[in-house]
């Protein structure tokens, strides 16, 4: 698990023109990716030791990650 990229261009590469064109000009869409965003990196953080929260903690960003991920998912899938 340590390691793997989970942006949103990594987890949807057949995306990238669109993820790049809803950051542009979609206020929801680009507040949505930031959030994400931040959450990957948070999580990562924890992943290489930088942080130690608990293991629930852990497991609550990442369901919060999974969660934004399916709503930009969503969003993409639409336009």
């Amino acid at each position: 698990m340590f390691g793997e990229h989970h942006d949103l261009v990594h987890e949807l590469p057949e995306y990238r023109e669109q993820i790049h064109e809803l950051k542009m000009n979609n206020k929801h869409f680009a507040r949505l990716f930031d959030e994400y965003h931040d959450v990957d990196h948070e999580i990562r953080r924890i992943e290489q030791g930088v942080e130690t929260p608990s293991d629930a903690y852990l497991e609550d960003l990442k369901k919060k990650r999974l969660h934004l991920k399916d709503e930009l998912y969503a969003m993409l899938k639409q336009d």
